[in-house]
């Protein structure tokens, strides 16, 4: 198995939505460097929210903003770039998780495991 870089050690985190109606857990990524130098990240998560049963999903976010490869495969990235990363990251999986229902784009980047 790969050692994971820094920057994915920290995208690997279980977190909270910014409303904080949702919780994240993540149980898995895999982040796939392409020749071009896009990524594709697949998170396994559960979601977690109040009088709601919880879900498994599989989640793959097709990367394709080159400018942040330095922070992905640095072994010290620069700490606001990589908050910046991680900002990102949540904000594009917040945004699947609001609109997979009703968006077709959003509905093909995640599948419902159980």
């Amino acid at each position: 198995m790969v050692e994971q870089t820094p920057a994915e050690r920290v995208l690997a985190r279980s977190y909270t939505s910014g409303d904080g109606q949702v919780r994240f857990e993540v149980t898995d990524l895999s982040v796939v460097h392409h020749a071009n130098r896009s990524v594709t990240f697949t998170y396994r998560i559960i979601v977690v929210r109040q009088r709601h049963a919880e879900e498994d999903w599989e989640f793959t976010l097709a990367w394709d903003d080159k400018s942040f490869i330095d922070v992905l495969t640095s072994p010290q990235p620069d700490p606001e770039r990589l908050k910046q990363l991680v900002h990102l990251v949540h904000a594009l999986l917040e945004e699947w998780w609001d609109t997979k229902g009703r968006n077709r784009r959003s509905a093909r980047m995640g599948r419902r495991l159980c």
